[in-house]
């Protein structure tokens, strides 16, 4: 999907598809490795002769700050760093087939040790580098995600005020993060360069939700060219009066304003869909190609299904190959029960995945008492 916008005409996006961000030209053997794998993604293969497009690395489950509606607050575990030495096993998929690798998970990415290396490792391939960061450490890395191409950079915030969001991203300094993207705007322009292409992530509950228009202009006013917005999944009892289910009225409301101030500042906005809206109709949720597209390498090391799943398949270093890891028995399994109602994985059936979730379902805004992160470094 294009999301580059035209003067002051903004895209508007409710979910994701099977397709991945086009900001780069993909080499012939992507191309050719993306029209496999769409077609497997359509017949529903469960061997597939397609690689995945997207690598998704949890370089830590460590975090800088302690934001009041992370699930990590209701999970005890010990921190990891994803240990660099298992992307070797991955270089072959990395200058062939991979379109697009993702630093995201359970932690701040931009604190590995490493993090500076890592991306100086990807750009020496012809992939998207594509990160999410809670923005406290944009002063240090502002250069190298210049230096080292980053194409997408994605930056949580929630709130178009400080006093917003430090209340709700404890920690977090929202005047800094301005700064720190200012500045890199700035660089951008005077090295006549596109990338990174910059979005705010704004997670919705009741403290904010006024403010996601505001945030549009906020954008605008920075300069980067799209703001996503997310609902919150309260996984604790003190959070589940900032959820917006049965909230229909107010919620579409603020979209709606906020999509008019997209189109009028040419702001592309991804808004999740409205309850009663959502095209998954009464399903679990909506169908699910993660297994197809996709590859999530947590930062112990094992591969799990996708980030909003705890359950582990296997330890990266189990296979002697990548293709074997990709066709195991893991993997059929689950592309096998992902979309089967009677099947599926628990977690599954209550997926709060912000484009997989069902948000016609009251599961998806509510998970307390669910179990929903990782034993890191625990075989399972």
């Amino acid at each position: 999907m294009n999301l580059k916008c035209d003067s002051n005409t903004a895209n508007v996006l409710r979910s994701k598809t099977t397709d991945l961000f086009h900001y780069v030209r993909l080499t012939e053997l992507q191309k050719k490795n993306r029209e496999t794998n769409l077609a497997e993604i359509k017949n529903k293969d469960l061997t597939l002769n397609s690689y995945p497009r997207r690598l998704v690395l949890e370089l830590t489950n460590a975090c800088n700050l302690n934001c009041i509606m992370c699930g990590r607050n209701e999970s005890n575990f010990t921190y990891n760093f994803f240990d660099w030495k298992h992307v070797e096993n991955l270089k072959h998929i990395l200058e062939y087939k991979v379109e697009e690798v993702t630093l995201f998970g359970w932690g701040e990415p931009t604190i590995h040790p490493q993090f500076k290396d890592i991306l100086k490792f990807l750009s020496r391939y012809p992939v998207r580098k594509y990160f999410l960061t809670n923005g406290t450490t944009l002063h240090i890395i502002k250069d190298y995600v210049l230096d080292y191409k980053v194409d997408i950079m994605a930056v949580s915030l929630d709130g178009a005020t400080a006093e917003t969001n430090n209340k709700i991203r404890i920690k977090s300094n929202f005047d800094q993060i301005v700064s720190g993207l200012k500045s890199i705007i700035q660089q951008k322009r005077e090295k006549r360069v596109q990338y990174p292409y910059i979005n705010f992530v704004i997670t919705l509950m009741s403290s904010n939700l006024h403010e996601l228009p505001d945030m549009v202009n906020l954008a605008y006013d920075i300069g980067i060219e799209e703001v996503k917005a997310v609902y919150l999944t309260a996984f604790s009892e003190k959070l589940k009066d900032e959820v917006l289910w049965d909230k229909k009225k107010e919620v579409k409301e603020v979209f709606d304003e906020t999509i008019k101030r997209g189109n009028k500042l040419g702001i592309n906005v991804k808004l999740p869909y409205i309850q009663g809206e959502d095209i998954a109709g009464d399903k679990l949720h909506k169908d699910c190609f993660v297994g197809w597209r996709d590859f999530f390498i947590g930062s112990d090391g094992y591969v799990r299904p996708c980030q909003s799943i705890s359950q582990k398949m296997f330890h990266i270093s189990k296979y002697d190959s990548f293709g074997e890891g990709w066709n195991s028995a893991e993997f059929i399994n689950f592309r096998s029960v992902v979309n089967d109602p009677q099947r599926m994985l628990e977690e599954c059936k209550r997926c709060y995945q912000s484009s997989h979730a069902n948000w016609n379902r009251k599961t998806s805004f509510l998970q307390i008492g669910q179990k929903f992160a990782p034993n890191w470094g625990k075989d399972e």
